[in-house]
């Protein structure tokens, strides 16, 4: 019956892909349905379902209906398909795969659209500017829900968008707010677009809670970004059928490697474990290198409700308060983690590595393991660091192995720098927050020996897995980074030449780069620089075809090491399993062929709404840190200069801004090549990288905006 189904189905879209060419052909003209019908030669008893196909090709905006009722390729009327990006102001901007620029959208043309929404649009003008155009219709909502701050007026209300890109209110009629009372957090749906004379109205389909409820401001981001905050029953009784314990059967074919020692380091509150490592020294004066990863795939199976959830995820995502888990947490911190004194089942990578760093042998394979010790990054660190460390005695057979551990990090750090391996010094913040949510504290994270001992037997084994992979001709997900933008490239140079600094070298070797943020090291201006070199990159991305990693300046990479909160990870687990049990059939090579493209684009984008939600957590959080601290005098360094205001950056990270319209002690003019204002009558200059004293005199944490005044 799936069979059957699965061929209906395909010959369905077939059929559709026909049509749509037809349409499309360059000698097409404009024609009625029924004419197309008869061209085509569809069959009387088959003119319902063609006609279907016809309305779902109009709704999907691949063809439109003329005026005078005839099919046409939309491209012809120089109308296109894209996703419109809202603006506060009410303008917005069209992306579309056709066009490398972005279209604007004036206000007067945006016809009811809204941040997200997909929509057909053509094309009216353009200037020095760019292109010009309208939008024509709406084909599919982009957000299920808007997050609202509702508030009671008489017997209705009014919704306020929290995403600033949505520019109007929502009218709430009367018996449509479920009950809501002013200051509650809301999900919205609208049920009529915007016109020219009224706002969009809609109905408010949940309450979130009010707006000064602990882990409501959290929640309402996780909405807004639409996150799932749950598992599906399907994917709870999946997660109950699995065992909690590795039994005799689950270790039929795998290599028994209970009795190597071996640890997990991470950070203290971490409960996913994904990877253990041991290192050995042998007597030729190599190291055998073990990187034993959390074998997900053998619990989530292709097809499965969780696989099916897992993938639509894509990430785990890491907030300030909380994780959404890309797994159910019985598999995450459970039978997938690899916790201490628990035998676990692994996908390992096993290196000898020579005092060069060059793998000289390695495999991969299948086994059964056992870790000896959790560790954290502050007790190793402790341990290597300090000889009257208190964890000496509690740690002791460990530590020969702590020791062969950094040496090998040593080797394996200094290779990657001479290839050119791109290092940015950029500071991570943790926020500390109490009981209630509430932020307390802006700490650095630290990033010491420790740290980088994880960072470079991840990275050697995501190298080598990629590396075998390739050689293998089969299919695989990589991860890649394009080589920089030569007008970003061109900018930066720009950029850096008012300090003093140029790039030796061509945008296409990173070692351009890896010059410059040595020679910036310990100046004043360094994290800038590394802020502002970092931005002239492109994002990483995966991709079923392989490419350089610019920034890592590695020929062969990928993501093999975190399966637990990664989905490429356990994407490629699959196809190595499969691989090593001899069932990498041709059939299943071409499965993978179908779905790899898809699945890297998918994962990509999901990674990057991650990014943005924490991003976007962590400057609410530190807005409202901010908050109470109204009035008090900061050092800081100046970040950024722009015609509209100057950017301080505090020690801790905290970046807020001195508007123009706070300069009064002068008449200061905007001198954009030397990134500086100079005062006309009193000379005094603000320049990037100045070390100045900051006021702060606002911050909002509905807006994720801090702001300065200079205090001298």
């Amino acid at each position: 019956m799936e069979t059957a189904n699965k061929q209906e189905n395909e010959l369905y879209d077939r059929r559709r892909e026909n049509i749509l060419s037809f349409v499309k052909d360059k000698d097409y003209k404009p024609m009625r349905a029924k004419h197309i019908a008869e061209f085509m030669q569809v069959p009387q008893e088959d003119r319902d379902t063609f006609y279907n196909m016809i309305e779902e090709l109009v709704q999907s905006g691949d063809i439109i209906i003329t005026k005078k009722g005839k099919i046409n390729d939309p491209s012809r009327d120089n109308i296109y398909k894209g996703v419109f990006k809202g603006n506060r102001k009410g303008f917005g901007f069209v992306a579309c795969e056709k066009f490398e620029e972005e279209i604007f959208i004036p206000a007067s043309s945006v016809n009811g659209a809204i941040h997200k929404d997909k929509v057909l649009f053509r094309i009216t003008g353009s200037d020095s500017r760019g292109l010009e155009g309208e939008i024509i219709s709406l084909l599919e909502r982009g957000l299920k829900h808007i997050v609202c701050t509702y508030e009671q007026v008489k017997n209705y209300g009014f919704a306020m968008p929290d995403d600033n890109k949505i520019c109007d209110d929502i009218y709430i009629p009367s018996g449509k707010s479920k009950g809501a009372v002013t200051g509650h957090k809301v999900l919205v749906k609208i049920t009529k677009p915007a016109d020219k004379n009224s706002s969009p109205e809609g109905v408010v389909t949940k309450i979130l809670g009010h707006i000064n409820d602990p882990g409501v401001d959290i929640l309402s981001i996780i909405y807004q970004h639409d996150l799932p905050l749950d598992f599906s029953d399907e994917v709870y009784r999946e997660t109950e059928s699995i065992s909690d314990t590795v039994t005799a059967e689950d270790m039929i074919g795998r290599e028994d490697m209970r009795n190597i020692d071996m640890v997990t380091i991470d950070g203290e509150d971490a409960k996913d474990l994904d990877d253990a490592v041991s290192v050995e020294a042998l007597d030729n004066g190599n190291y055998r290198l073990g990187v034993y990863i959390a074998d997900v795939s053998y619990y989530v199976r292709e097809g499965s409700a969780i696989n099916k959830e897992a993938y639509k995820r894509g990430t785990s995502v890491y907030l300030t308060d909380r994780v959404i888990p890309m797994l159910p947490h019985k598999l995450s911190n459970g039978i997938c983690s690899l916790n201490e004194g628990l035998d676990r089942l692994s996908l390992c990578c096993l290196m000898e590595i020579d005092e060069k760093g060059n793998v000289i042998s390695h495999d991969i394979k299948k086994a059964v393991i056992n870790v000896n010790r959790r560790m954290s990054y502050n007790i190793v660190y402790d341990i290597l660091t300090n000889d009257h460390s208190e964890y000496i005695d509690e740690y002791r057979e460990l530590i020969p192995m702590f020791r062969n551990m950094e040496s090998l990090r040593n080797i394996l750090k200094t290779k990657r720098e001479k290839r050119g391996a791109v290092e940015f010094n950029s500071d991570e913040v943790k926020i500390i927050l109490d009981e209630t949510g509430r932020p307390i504290d802006i700490v650095k994270r630290d990033r010491n020996v420790a740290t980088s001992i994880i960072e470079e037997f991840m990275l050697i084994a995501n190298e080598t897995v990629a590396e075998h992979f390739f050689w293998l001709d089969i299919p695989f997900v990589y991860r890649i980074h394009e080589v920089p933008d030569e007008e970003k490239f061109e900018k930066l140079q720009e950029f850096i030449g008012a300090f003093g600094y140029v790039i030796k070298g061509s945008s296409k070797h990173p070692k351009s780069y890896q010059q410059l943020l040595k020679n910036v090291e310990n100046s004043p201006e360094e994290m800038l620089i590394n802020k502002m070199a970092l931005r002239s990159m492109k994002q990483a991305q995966y991709s079923s075809e392989n490419d350089k990693h610019f920034g890592l300046a590695a020929q062969y990479y990928c993501h093999f090491t975190s399966p637990i909160r990664r989905y490429p990870d356990l994407q490629i687990h699959r196809i190595i399993s499969e691989y090593t049990e001899g069932k990498l059939t041709e059939k299943r090579m071409q499965h993978y062929n179908n779905m790899l493209a898809q699945v890297s684009k998918h994962c990509s984008e999901r990674e990057r709404c991650a990014e943005e939600t924490e991003r976007e957590t962590d400057k609410y959080k530190i807005a409202e840190y901010m908050e109470s601290r109204i009035g008090q005098v900061y050092d800081g360094i100046i970040s950024g200069v722009t015609s509209w205001g100057i950017y301080v950056e505090l020690p801790n990270t905290v970046e807020g801004m001195v508007s123009v319209k706070d300069l009064v002690d002068d008449y200061y003019e905007f001198d954009k090549d030397r990134l500086r204002y100079f005062g006309v009558n009193f000379h005094k200059t603000y320049t990037l990288g100045d070390s100045v004293k900051v006021l702060l005199t606002r911050a909002s944490k509905e807006t994720g905006t801090i702001d300065f005044e200079f205090a001298e």
